[in-house]
């Protein structure tokens, strides 16, 4: 699901670079970054996930996700906090 996850998330925001981790195979934790939520509030890049991903949340397949999302510039200033693989 965490590589189902990403493609949908790169097909509705195409220069996303999206990291994708669960704990359990329900709940995910997903960090998005992309040049595409810059001058956007937090609120709406939140929502372009979450409407990317909204089909998995109708039908349950996705039950729980935990987002943050960065621009470039912020992810640069802030990826130490957030340690990921690939």
């Amino acid at each position: 699901m965490n590589d189902e996850i990403t493609t949908i998330i790169r097909g509705h925001i195409a220069d996303a670079e999206v990291h994708v981790l669960s704990p359990d195979g329900r709940h995910f934790q997903a960090v998005v970054i992309s040049a595409s939520f810059e001058g956007q509030p937090l609120v709406r890049q939140h929502q372009a996930v979450m409407n990317a991903l909204k089909d998995q949340f109708d039908t349950d397949r996705l039950h729980a996700l935990q987002l943050k999302t960065f621009t470039p510039d912020r992810w640069q200033q802030n990826k130490h906090l957030y340690p990921i693989n690939g």
